[in-house]
């Protein structure tokens, strides 16, 4: 049951990301490399030290991949290095783990913080 609730979403968070519609909807892996956000990542999945270090290491080729992308204005390079991350995370992550993280991307990804901002 677990395998296919987390093949479930793993098939959602692909769909959501292969169907960007630019390069800015990537913003929230960059943000992934900000130590505040990252330290209440790893904090919320309950990662070990070891699995951290590799998260961070994941992250920062992550950011490196989607600022080659920006800079080519890839869609699909920057497809590329969402999906690296993905699977290098779900690799690194328990089951649970990794259907925390997605549920956080996705979250964080569908936030439009702009708008939120704008209404106040």
């Amino acid at each position: 049951m677990k395998k296919i609730l987390v093949t479930v979403m793993m098939v959602f968070a692909g769909i959501g990301l292969t169907n960007a519609s630019n390069l800015s909807e990537y913003r929230v892996f960059y943000k992934l490399t900000d130590s505040s956000t990252f330290n209440s990542l790893v904090r919320y999945l309950d990662a070990s030290e070891e699995q951290a270090d590799q998260l961070n290491y994941i992250f920062n080729i992550t950011e490196r991949k989607l600022n080659q992308a920006n800079r080519r204005a890839s869609e699909t390079a920057a497809e590329k290095a969402v999906m690296f991350n993905l699977g290098n995370a779900k690799s690194i992550l328990t089951s649970e783990q990794y259907r925390k993280y997605l549920i956080v991307i996705n979250v964080s990804r569908h936030n439009n913080y702009d708008n939120l901002a704008e209404n106040r």
